[in-house]
């Protein structure tokens, strides 16, 4: 009863999450597909670009605890589709921006409407699936990032050509996007249920299976009497902080390459917009398929550290080379970057999974995933910065390469096993992290 319940909300719920994921990604890194057009008809220069592409991570962070809390209040059903609603609207409002400063307040306004999506997501499974099968509905949901790396080139490019109404080529990408986003909330509000008593597509004998599992689930937790610590004490661990800068350092990759990859393909000669983003593409087809391989080897040849640390190298090495050569030669070696940074996201999450107490493991990597995530805001606005000054991002690209290889030196620092750890203890159940 208890699996037919749960295939059941998977394949519900699980499609609709992952479309929800590749337009919330695609409404997310849009703009560096723009940037160029912004400039000739706005004046949104270099270290403007940067920033305001930086400042969608601070809205971000700032509310999404708030964001959280209201979830919990109005139920997910409301608020994800509140929060889909909003951040459509605030994407189609994107193609209004008349300078700088509009730029800045409507990135900063696209991470507040953002704000809660994924961790709404992850709570909505928390309600409705067993702990053992979160792990895999997590990673089914986590798909949507891959897709949307490879279908946003392409799909916003040949927006980008789109005319009339005395209306840019830019200005209509934004509308129709965003305007996506926008009406996919209607089937967004119908399609989910908040509670699974609600759920009329489960037998009442499968709601109360279902439900009573999780019930049971969350009474075991609270009998433990769990104090979480506040984010000073854990902040006071150093292996937390450890934790913090790997990650940040391969947020700090990934947001250069992703928000500046763009700029750098309309280098390489007379290409088109459909042209930048069937480009733009190949970078991360590579890349994903270089991260499930690398996640085999390391599966099968144990030694998380050493598969972190060479990853880190392979995405330093790859940055390096990029300041060398002409355009062709940049864009090659951004490939080979690729490799390793996103091998790198998904190689760390298993050391601070393993070193961490279960029962406080889901906040603490929380912490790590917020405070890396802000090297989305200083990798474009440090790049932006520049190039602005400098009329080149070399300098952005050495300083990319050189994190990444102290990375793959601090990594070794990084405990896979937590304090009295004994060699038979039973290994910690790892938790989900975006």
């Amino acid at each position: 009863m208890l699996a037919s319940a749960v295939a059941k909300v998977k394949r519900h719920v699980l499609p609709l999450f992952v479309v929800m994921f590749i337009v919330n990604y695609i409404d997310r890194v849009n703009i560096g597909f723009v940037r160029t057009h912004m400039e000739t008809d706005l004046g949104i220069g270099a270290a403007a670009y940067g920033l305001g592409a930086g400042l969608f991570f601070v809205g971000y962070a700032l509310f999404e605890v708030p964001s959280n809390m209201l979830l919990q209040r109005f139920g997910a059903r409301a608020w994800l589709t509140r929060i889909m609603f909003t951040w459509g609207l605030v994407a189609m409002g994107m193609a209004f921006v008349q300078g700088e400063t509009s730029f800045y307040v409507m990135r900063f306004l696209l991470g507040v409407t953002e704000a809660g999506f994924y961790p709404g997501v992850l709570y909505y499974f928390t309600q409705w699936l067993p702990a053992s099968e979160r792990g895999k509905a997590m990673a089914i949901f986590l798909s949507g990032s891959a897709i949307a790396s490879i279908i946003s080139g392409p799909i916003t490019g040949a927006l980008l050509s789109v005319t009339g109404l005395g209306l840019h080529g830019w200005q209509w990408m934004f509308l129709i996007e965003g305007g996506a986003s926008v009406a996919l909330c209607g089937f967004v509000y119908y399609w989910l249920q908040s509670h699974i008593h609600e759920a009329k597509w489960l037998t009442p004998a499968e709601q109360t299976t279902l439900s009573g599992v999780i019930a049971e689930e969350q009474r075991a937790r609270e009998a433990e009497h769990v104090v979480k610590p506040s984010i000073f004490k854990l902040l006071a661990d150093t292996q937390i902080l450890v934790f913090c800068f790997i990650f940040f350092s391969v947020a700090l990759t990934i947001y250069g390459a992703t928000f500046w990859l763009p700029s750098m393909i309309k280098k390489m000669g007379n290409v088109s917009d459909f042209e930048v983003g069937l480009f733009n593409s190949i970078p991360w087809i590579i890349s994903i398929a270089a991260m499930y391989g690398f996640a085999a080897l390391a599966a099968r040849f144990k030694h998380q550290q050493a598969w972190v640390a060479t990853t880190l190298l392979i995405a330093a090495a790859g940055m390096f080379m990029s300041t060398y050569g002409g355009p062709v030669f940049a864009f090659v070696a951004i490939c080979f970057a690729a490799v390793g940074f996103k091998a790198a996201s998904a190689l760390f999450w298993p050391i601070p999974q393993a070193y961490l107490d279960a029962r406080i493991a889901a906040a603490v990597l929380a912490l790590i995933n917020s405070v890396g995530n802000l090297g989305g805001f200083v990798a474009p606005t440090v790049f932006g910065f520049l190039e602005e000054k400098t009329g080149s991002i070399q300098g952005g690209l050495y300083g990319l390469a050189a994190t990444s290889v102290l990375a793959a030196i601090v990594v070794f620092f990084a405990r896979t096993r937590p304090r009295g750890h004994k060699p038979d203890d039973k290994p910690l159940q790892p938790a989900a992290a975006h």
